[in-house]
């Protein structure tokens, strides 16, 4: 059985595990302190063309969404998400742990616009209620969508016109900036951003993010507070080794790029066979509409999640690929669907 149910399920890329492996022997400075971070942090910064940002490396998405987040705001300010962000839908509480509410707003596409921020703002009016002082933004998006630099832009620009704070969650980042649809270059990101994420996690590496932040009020003491929630790895030098391996030529992105073209082999045979999506496929996640009966028989042999049910005959699928899907899985998905249908 294959597993189309996310993009984390193997390891790591054979050259991160080699460098590992040649560096098990080193004696590395800890806490993320050692030449691998170091190194790390200075190809991201000529990646982003930022030398004045600060890079931290965090072993998950969680603890960085929550490190950002709570760092950031007052005990009575909030932060905004579509109503399926990652922070609101899968992290069961964690920004609310902290004492901060986490403000959801009803998408279509998993895409916040300035006109839904600023009907926020206008029913949180006084004291009485928390104050929005966070955007909070997946590129990509829990749906696969991926916002184009036209809509970054008006958003920036919103949100600093409003004195709010805009933090883009970019687990899968490397996906959204290897889409064709994409128009958007990781240094504009930079430029239009409080702070934002690269994730490792879902893109070749066995574990970690890399956090960037570029505002500068931003910054001060946040090693205490990764330190204070136990985000700081006594071996920090293992993330740092990984993004250094991804990040000293194009491997980051040629692995994104993989799991985008196997998406879109596998979005091609579902359209021949007739099927429409939830959202326009552009990245590693497919949301597929199909009959119930043909998502049972495909559940047999193929791993993958339930969206939502839209009717009591269909409903919505997730499928995603990753870096290391091969074509002989999707040539299997091809041959069962098509058998199905036949």
């Amino acid at each position: 059985m294959y597993s189309f149910n996310n993009d984390y399920s193997e390891g790591a890329h054979p050259k991160i595990l080699d460098r590992m492996i040649k560096a098990n022997f080193e004696q590395n400075t800890g806490y993320t302190k050692d030449i691998h971070c170091m190194n790390a942090a200075k190809y991201i910064k000529e990646l982003i063309d930022r030398k004045d940002v600060d890079i931290h490396f965090i072993p998950g998405g969680t603890q960085t969404n929550l490190l950002m987040i709570s760092a950031s705001l007052r005990p009575h300010q909030c932060v905004i998400s579509a109503d399926t962000g990652h922070i609101n839908v899968h992290e069961t509480g964690a920004i609310e742990a902290t004492g901060h509410k986490v403000v959801a707003v009803a998408t279509r596409d998993g895409k916040l616009t300035p006109l839904m921020i600023q009907e926020v703002l206008d029913y949180h009016t006084d004291e009485h209620m928390v104050q929005p002082r966070m955007v909070y933004i997946s590129n990509s998006t829990e749906l696969g969508t991926i916002y184009n630099k036209a809509e970054l832009s008006a958003l920036s620009r919103f949100c600093k016109q409003k004195d709010l704070l805009l933090f883009l969650d970019g687990a899968r980042l490397g996906s959204a900036l290897t889409s064709n649809s994409n128009d958007l270059d990781i240094t504009d990101i930079a430029r239009l951003v409080d702070a934002f994420y690269i994730g490792g996690t879902k893109n070749g590496a066995l574990l970690g993010e890399a956090l960037v932040i570029c505002n500068d009020n931003l910054k001060q003491d946040f090693r205490y507070i990764i330190k204070q929630r136990g985000a700081l790895m006594a071996k920090g030098f293992v993330l740092g080794l990984q993004f250094e391996v991804l990040f000293e030529d194009d491997l980051y992105f040629e692995l994104a790029n993989h799991a985008n073209v196997m998406a879109e082999k596998l979005a091609d045979i579902i359209k021949q066979n007739g099927y429409s999506f939830y959202v326009d496929p552009c990245t590693n996640q497919l949301f597929p509409i199909l009959p119930n009966k043909v998502i049972e028989e495909l559940s047999k042999d193929f791993l993958f999640s339930l969206q939502m049910k839209l009717d009591t005959d269909n409903s919505v699928i997730r499928l995603v690929t990753s870096w290391a899907t091969k074509p002989a899985s999707i040539d299997a998905f091809r041959e069962k669907l098509n058998n199905l249908n036949n």
